[in-house]
């Protein structure tokens, strides 16, 4: 790919050849490289391959930001465990520079294999990624109202405007939940035959090819590459083009099914970490508001649990739906989105991966009955249907949380 100063890919080309990795970098090292701490790897490739990829990249991050895309921040855990299988630590993955440098040649990548198979009158498996809709929009602007965002009715909206919003968020305590609440906002991406654009990466026509090992769309850019310019054996079968519409949708529903795995077994892991901790206290931030009690992210490991109304300060809470929030009928005390609050674990369980908390301070920190475990717990229903920060109505649009870049494609 020949990239200009101003971040525009100008042509490409297409091989079917094999790399040969020369180093093996990690990212931490190729972002210690450009930090000015070498080792024996990145020394001689600073000035002649580490350097000019930083320049590269810095082109298309601007034009990036010209075109005016979602770039959401979504921390991802990191479960770490030892030889024998036992979790040693939940944290929050680190996200370098050197991780957005990669994603931006990724997505110049699929950008380029989408217009050279439409090029070569070839089938494309389209990554599309349609607007919000009005109802989802319409929660959004609710739920904005109640942290001092206003977002205007009617408004078309693009992927700008949703930065904006970001931009605000950063100013308010409450920025990593509004970061949620605009990544619950957005369309489902999905793969089809049939071209709508990326709105949240405002592109066109883009398509995945990066990943052919792991990624069933990428294998069938790929073949489609290998037939529409004649690049030998392992093309298209003759009925890609009848079976692309079946093709697309098991493959989207495929992903949906492998990003719940993920969730289930990142939630399960961190449950397992904690379990051993049961009583502790732990700083953290209400993230989601339900009539049946409070969601709450751990600021250590970031894992999500549940606050039962049930054990809440001595009350009858009313659910105020438009503010999210919780408001004690007698003492007038509110928990809302966004607030920072003291919790005390009271049970972990590694099968279902659900935490139960209570908050800690001189009215809530009493030793409490557990609710019963059962699969059609609140907690339960929660995890699959309503994400933190989505209040009082289900919502099944969360996206793979494998990384970050993952997330913006």
């Amino acid at each position: 790919m020949w990239v200009d100063a101003g971040g525009h890919k100008r042509h490409h080309r297409f091989e079917r050849a094999l790399m040969r990795s020369a180093a093996r970098l990690t990212y931490t090292q190729v972002q210690k490289a450009k930090d000015g701490i070498l080792d024996d790897a990145t020394r001689p490739l600073i000035d002649t391959v580490i350097a000019p990829l930083y320049g590269a990249y810095e082109a298309l991050d601007r034009a990036r930001l010209a075109r005016g895309t979602l770039d959401l921040d979504i921390p991802e855990k990191k479960i770490q465990v030892d030889d024998k299988g036992n979790v040693t630590g939940v944290s929050v993955r680190e996200r370098f520079e050197s991780h957005k440098l990669i994603e931006e040649f990724m997505i110049l990548a699929n950008v380029a294999a989408a217009e050279a198979l439409e090029a070569a009158h070839q089938p494309v498996m389209y990554r599309v990624h349609d607007e919000p809709s009005l109802e989802k929009l319409e929660a959004l602007r609710t739920t904005l109202q109640t942290v001092g965002i206003k977002l205007a009715k009617g408004q078309v909206m693009q992927p700008r405007h949703f930065m904006q919003i970001l931009e605000k968020a950063d100013k308010i305590p409450q920025r990593e939940m509004v970061h949620q609440i605009v990544l619950r906002t957005q369309a489902q991406a999905q793969y089809d035959p049939a071209n709508i654009g990326h709105f949240g990466l405002a592109l066109r026509r883009y398509a995945h090819f990066t990943s052919p090992i792991r990624r069933y769309a990428d294998l069938l850019v790929h073949r489609a590459l290998i037939t529409g310019f004649g690049l030998g054996e392992g093309g298209l079968p003759p009925d890609a083009v009848i079976t692309a519409s079946d093709t697309a949708q098991h493959i989207s529903m495929a992903e949906r099914r492998a990003a719940k795995a993920e969730r289930e077994v990142v939630d399960r892991y961190a449950a397992l970490y904690l379990k051993d901790r049961v009583g502790a206290r732990f700083p953290g931030r209400v993230g989601g508001v339900t009539r049946f009690g409070l969601f709450v992210t751990l600021a250590e490991t970031g894992a999500d649990g549940l606050v039962p109304i049930s054990t809440l300060p001595n009350d009858f809470y009313h659910h105020d739906e438009a503010r999210n929030r919780l408001v004690g009928s007698r003492n007038g005390r509110v928990f809302g989105l966004g607030d920072l609050v003291t919790v005390r674990l009271l049970d972990a369980d590694p099968v279902t991966g659900s935490l139960v908390l209570a908050l800690s301070d001189s009215d809530a920190d009493v030793d409490l009955p557990l609710p019963p475990r059962h699969a059609s717990s609140p907690f339960q229903r929660a995890r699959d249907g309503q994400r933190p920060g989505k209040a009082g109505k289900s919502g099944k649009d969360r996206k793979s949380a494998k990384n970050a870049p993952k997330r913006r494609r």
